[in-house]
């Protein structure tokens, strides 16, 4: 059995992502933000998760990158043992949370990694914090929806999660990103485990980053080196993307849904590691 192979006994962690393992946090303006940081050596990793996720997506990259690198994994507020206010969650907001955490913890010049909503996130932060990274890479992050993925997915997603059968909601949606190939038991532990996610949260952050998000402005403002890797189903319109931000690179993995940091391992760490050597060497 190796690191990159995913069960239960491997990754222990992401049996339940109310557990916490080495874990540290600190408040802003009252609001505790937890994290995970392990390892040494630049550049710097900081990881973001997606929607209704939290640190445990990344734990093999975790496992992977901090033999060499300075490696931080997040709990995005409103997620894992962060705390979770009344309030709205934007991608603005998130981004913000992340540039204060850096600076907090003296991050500098970190490759930015973020999943599916963390790919939004890293995208707003290159955008408004322009000192801040070295390069950002999205892991099948939507930021420019194909064409009915809206309408048909996205929006009947939406209106579960405004009444009481939401967590119903937030399991099926999950499901939904898994192919069969993938690994069942890691499928089962994420829908449980997304489904504790506070209907506010999982509400907002689902407007906010998928029904009412706009990345345009953001691509275009966007000067970093940036990698996109997509599913083996892709859902974002990557030439979109690239007509304003032409300095992207893309990579697909193979046989692996939406959640391949978890299932498809050691294809997303080999594609980071070539993307460190070669754009941020």
């Amino acid at each position: 059995m190796t690191l990159r192979t995913i069960t239960s006994q491997t990754y222990p962690i992401i049996r339940s992502w109310t557990e916490t393992a080495r874990l540290r946090t600190h408040q802003r303006d009252g609001v505790t933000l937890a994290y995970t940081q392990s390892g040494s050596g630049k550049p710097p990793l900081v990881f973001l998760h997606g929607w209704a996720g939290d640190h445990t997506t990344f734990t093999p990259q975790i496992d992977h990158f901090s033999q060499t690198h300075r490696t931080i994994a997040v709990d995005l507020r409103g997620h894992g043992q962060s705390d979770k206010p009344e309030q709205s969650y934007t991608v603005v907001g998130f981004a913000d949370d992340i540039a204060w955490l850096c600076s907090h913890l003296g991050v500098t010049k970190p490759v930015i990694v973020g999943h599916s909503m963390g790919g939004n996130i890293a995208l707003e932060l290159a955008a408004r914090y322009p000192e801040l990274p070295a390069a950002i890479i999205l892991l099948d992050t939507v930021v420019f929806p194909l064409p009915g993925l809206k309408e048909n997915v996205l929006l009947p997603v939406e209106a579960t999660l405004h009444g009481p059968a939401y967590r119903e909601g937030i399991r099926q949606a999950i499901e939904g990103l898994f192919l069969p190939t993938d690994d069942q038991a890691c499928k089962a532990r994420l829908m449980e485990c997304a489904a504790t996610t506070p209907q506010h949260v999982a509400l907002s952050t689902f407007q906010n980053h998928l029904i009412n998000y706009d990345a345009s402005e953001f691509a275009a403002a966007c000067r970093v080196p940036v990698a996109y890797i997509a599913a083996t189903n892709p859902m974002a319109d990557l030439a979109r993307f690239r007509s304003l931000c032409p300095q992207l690179v893309t990579s697909q993995v193979m046989q692996a849904g939406h959640f391949a940091p978890l299932v498809a391992s050691d294809q997303i760490n080999a594609v980071i590691d070539r993307f460190l050597a070669i754009k941020v060497a």
